[in-house]
């Protein structure tokens, strides 16, 4: 795994050379109910791009082009106004984010058939394809602590659905145990990783799906419900 996240940052360094921005960081293999399915027992980051996220106001399109092997991820994205402090308790990560929303992750992999073993998906770019960012949420109209967040976030669940149809339902619990507890388990990663940028104002990163991952294809319509927190979110698949 070391030098699978050496690998990804040399990945990451190419990526900027070119003229590519940082937009943050995703989470992956968070939810410990798929990881049987996977093979894969343990959750991993990657870099986000400028050039790999969007925003919209509750519905928007993604284009697959040039995608492997696409999948979907209904997810809760976090932003930062400011860097967290070393050694930073979850009352100290609410401090630091501005705002909450959700996103459908769309990720991919190069291996076939979706067969891979954690070190391969860190040194393939942590499967990240596309985020698509829905409306934003200020903390501080959620919630009035860390505790009060972290038991809504547990608590919220998602119904996923595609083309009308109901596909499945998660609860912000799987991922694990709430968001923003997947938060604090990657700052720590983060932080622990050698040559790794450390997170800032301004950052963005999704902390894992809360469903499997849905093979999609162009012009299906996929669509996020949530019971509680974050607001619905649509997308069309070009």
């Amino acid at each position: 795994m070391p030098s699978a996240y050496a690998a990804a940052l040399a990945v990451r360094a190419l990526r900027i050379r070119r003229g590519e921005r940082p937009a943050g960081y995703k989470i992956g293999f968070t939810n410990r109910t798929i990881w049987s399915r996977y093979a894969v027992f343990t959750p991993i980051w990657g870099s986000m791009w400028n050039t790999t996220v969007a925003e919209c106001d509750g519905a928007g399109t993604v284009s697959l082009s040039h995608l492997c092997q696409p999948r979907i991820e209904p997810e809760a994205v976090f932003g930062f106004k400011a860097a967290p402090r070393a050694n930073a308790s979850l009352d100290d990560l609410f401090a630091s984010i501005d705002w909450i929303a959700p996103g459908f992750e769309v990720v991919q992999s190069h291996l076939p058939d979706w067969k891979f073993t954690a070190p391969q998906t860190v040194a393939d770019a942590g499967l990240h394809g596309r985020l698509l960012v829905g409306p934003k949420v200020r903390i501080v109209e959620l919630a009035g602590s860390a505790d009060e967040l972290d038991r809504a976030l547990a608590g919220a669940r998602v119904r996923l659905g595609s083309n009308g149809a109901l596909v499945e339902e998660g609860v912000g619990a799987n991922v694990l145990d709430s968001p923003l507890r997947a938060l604090m388990y990657f700052l720590v990663e983060l932080r622990s990783c050698p040559g790794a940028t450390d997170l800032a104002a301004g950052d963005i990163v999704t902390t894992g799906t809360w469903t499997d991952a849905w093979p999609v294809q162009p012009g299906e319509h996929w669509t996020a419900r949530f019971s509680a927190v974050l607001p619905a979110l649509d997308v069309r698949f070009e």
